[in-house]
């Protein structure tokens, strides 16, 4: 089993959008980025982040609202590993499954389960059932066999349901797969009227040329564009020169990266409260009294900026706090740029003064 999840690793996709987040995985025959479609839903590009490769934008190649899939573009000079996608006859209730994505803004969760059902109907489309744990994020992850073989993609869960997951099988992927490639890269989209796959020479005027219904290509959505402070906000980023395409991380969210540190922005509109918190390095397991020494002392001597430390865990976190009726660019400016600079100087001092662990370090061990 470690060695499957070993190589998962490497072709697992973390997916954001201005919208929501999710999880993709990439397919070498193809050379693409398979997920779900609300994931990806009204957004004509998404940010895409794996082991493998940097954050970066790309485009979203193909739609499909009735299976639930979008594709979307791979990383270029990537050499990514190939997995085996399996065929449905193999699959019987109470086989092992592993479920595989990046649940509730974590990295790489992995969660065993068995088969409930192997065809579980609703409405036209036969579902596998499952019993792996699925939560928001890992939408748009595969459902894999105890070979390693790809035999379906998560889809959605029960509400309030325990541990009631639906992916749908793996034939329905190779046949949208199949009929998506027969347009020959271009953006393509299936007609949730018809069910036809059609592609964008073939689009006149918004409407399917099989059907006559409304149809809406990725390269014909409108460019997501922020209002009220979500726009202020973005604009201070901006300023501060980040590229806020590639920080969005679902609604009022954002990450910024500020050399060895990760700075989470979130802008809470019911309370009117704009928290950023930077995850500096972790805690040593040994001779942690001087940390908390001086981290006491700098929260008696900062302005505007606290120390604290991740009840859930080792992470040391910088945080600044906003009202947003105090909030303007200028001052926002100021303020974001004093905990970037003091994030990623904190992290420095912490690791190399005080013998705290840069996160990659701690992963190693």
């Amino acid at each position: 089993m470690q060695a499957i999840i070993d190589k998962y690793r490497h072709i697992i996709v973390q997916i954001a959008t201005p919208y929501s987040k999710g999880t993709g995985f990439y397919l070498s025959p193809y050379n693409i980025i398979v997920t779900n479609e609300h994931v990806v839903r009204d957004n004509r590009e998404v940010v895409i982040e794996g082991k493998s490769f940097t954050r970066q934008l790309t485009p979203v190649l193909f739609l499909d609202e009735k299976y639930d899939l979008a594709f979307l573009a791979a990383p270029e000079n990537t050499n990514l590993p190939e997995v085996e996608i399996g065929g449905q006859s193999g699959i019987n209730e109470g086989d092992k499954v592993l479920a595989v994505g990046h649940p509730l803004g974590l990295s790489f969760t992995f969660t065993q389960g068995i088969i409930s059902n192997k065809a579980q109907e609703a409405g036209t489309v036969s579902y596998i059932q499952h019993d792996a744990a699925l939560n928001p994020g890992n939408s748009g992850g595969p459902l894999i066999d105890s070979e390693g073989r790809i035999i379906g993609v998560n889809t959605f869960v029960i509400k309030d349901g325990q541990n009631i997951g639906f992916s749908l099988p793996v034939n329905y992927l190779r046949q949208t797969i199949e009929a998506f490639q027969a347009g020959h890269s271009e953006l393509g989209i299936r007609c949730a009227a018809c069910m036809n796959i059609i592609f964008e020479s073939e689009v006149e005027n918004h409407y399917c040329p099989h059907c006559g219904a409304k149809v809406v290509l990725p390269s014909t959505i409108e460019e997501y564009k922020a209002n009220g402070i979500a726009k202020t906000i973005e604009v201070m980023l901006e300023r501060a020169g980040h590229d806020v395409r590639l920080s969005r991380r679902g609604p009022n969210n954002w990450e910024i990266r500020e050399g060895s540190a990760k700075i989470l922005i979130s802008y809470h509109e019911d309370s009117g409260l704009i928290v950023g918190d930077a995850y500096l390095c972790l805690l040593p397991q040994k001779n942690i009294k001087p940390i908390y020494e001086f981290l006491l002392r700098q929260n008696n001597t900062m302005d505007g900026l606290t120390f604290s430390i991740n009840p859930n865990g080792q992470d040391i976190i910088l945080s600044l706090l906003i009202y947003d009726r105090y909030l303007n660019e200028d001052i926002g400016i100021r303020l974001f740029q004093h905990l970037f600079e003091r994030a990623d100087y904190y992290d420095n001092v912490l690791v190399e003064e005080y013998g705290a662990y840069w996160k990659e370090e701690a992963t190693l061990e």
